[in-house]
């Protein structure tokens, strides 16, 4: 019987609410400026532009409570509190009626960003991987099964630093709704259970420094705390 030459990775999880079981995580899709105030704020106009998505490694994830180490190659950290979606099914070409079925439950993320880097890659035409795919660069709390939260289309998201308010809007305010993101993510790839989409970030996105706390609050969901050493 043959089997794997190196060690086969683990199987990326993250922890279920009220439950012992995990969610095991595929791919992480991330949605880009699907706020209208934070699109403003990186000057950008999101009256002319459709959803656009970029990717973080499964292993980029960070469970709540987990401290992240600030990353080499940036001197600007920044965060980002967003709406994290997790699939229970998959599929292609789906209609956004249809788009609630594929939902397993949800979740608060902080998309991490090296804004340097960032600024660096779209200066020179380049692609975000270095500057979204890092290595710990998605804090990401217990999923929530969809039961217990009923379809999240509204609520407050609100991102704290040392117990100051950074970010704070409601999810009521994104430009492409939930359903609307998977539908059209769907028409790009076949999606599959498993796979999370971050789904965008509100205005008051900022740097983070070595030794301050973050708190992503989601109505209906549970905080999501990381600190960065």
């Amino acid at each position: 019987m043959s089997g794997f030459v190196i060690p086969a990775p683990q199987v990326t999880s993250l922890p279920v609410h009220g439950s012992t079981d995990r969610f095991p995580v595929r791919r992480i899709f991330c949605v880009g400026r699907n706020y209208a105030d934070h699109a403003r704020e990186m000057g950008h106009d999101p009256d002319r532009e459709p959803p656009f998505f970029f990717t973080k490694p499964a292993d980029a994830l960070l469970t709540d409570g987990a401290a992240l180490a600030y990353p080499p190659a940036t001197g600007d950290l920044h965060f980002e509190a967003e709406l994290v979606v997790a699939l229970g099914a998959g599929g292609s070409q789906v209609a956004s009626t249809d788009a609630q079925r594929l939902i397993w439950g949800y979740a608060a993320g902080n998309d991490m960003t090296r804004r340097d880097l960032q600024a660096e890659a779209k200066r020179m035409g380049r692609p975000w991987d270095m500057a979204k795919g890092f290595d710990a660069s998605a804090p990401c709390g217990a999923v929530y099964p969809v039961d217990q939260t009923g379809p999240m289309d509204k609520g407050r998201i609100t991102l704290e630093v040392d117990g100051q308010l950074r970010q704070d809007a409601c999810l009521s305010q994104m430009i492409w709704p939930v359903a609307q993101i998977i539908a059209h993510l769907s028409r790009l790839v076949r999606l599959a259970p498993g796979d999370l989409i971050f789904t965008g970030t509100p205005a008051g996105v900022g740097a983070v420094q070595r030794g301050q706390t973050m708190t992503v609050r989601i109505e209906g969901l549970g905080d999501l705390v990381t600190q960065v050493t």
